[in-house]
């Protein structure tokens, strides 16, 4: 017969024990859940936009990223290495080449910023703000989570 284990316990058991998370990771995962906040704003507002093309499978794979993104956070804020690379590669890296490419394709046409600010209307300036804090919110994130003080924390969870 296999012992029983308590709820309690199994979760411990999951959880790093690395202590509480110092407040390069905690303003980290804060950064993580504003980035996904502002994707789904993002998202809403192509909706919004244009509801035939904002449903189907473009949605659903965004409420996926989404979901799992601050499922990660979650992780990555108790400790969990594997989260942390998860976020840095997944979102740092090819999460943010998915939202500039288009832009610096733009660009690298011989578009310029200055015509397309000029030509863009209401609703396409309030999603360069949102796409804006989105950027910026994951690339702060993941250079907290390699601060010096980070990289102790998950050692210590490890």
């Amino acid at each position: 017969m296999m012992p029983v284990t308590s709820t309690p316990a199994r979760r411990a058991a999951r959880r790093p024990a690395a202590g509480p998370p110092p407040a390069a990771v905690r303003a980290a995962f804060a950064l993580w859940v504003t980035a996904v906040a502002a994707g789904a704003f993002e998202t809403a507002l192509m909706v919004g936009r244009d509801p035939a093309e904002g449903f189907g499978v473009g949605l659903a794979v965004r409420l996926v990223v989404f979901t799992t993104a601050l499922l990660v956070a979650v992780r990555m804020r108790r400790g969990a290495g594997w989260a942390r690379i998860t976020l840095a590669i997944g979102l740092g890296v090819l999460g943010t080449a998915s939202l500039v490419v288009e832009p610096l394709g733009y660009l690298l046409d011989g578009g310029s910023l200055a015509d397309a600010l000029a030509r863009a209307d209401a609703l396409e300036r309030v999603f360069l703000v949102s796409r804006t804090v989105h950027l910026a919110a994951v690339l702060t994130a993941v250079v907290l989570m390699f601060r010096p003080a980070a990289n102790r924390y998950f050692r210590a969870a490890a």
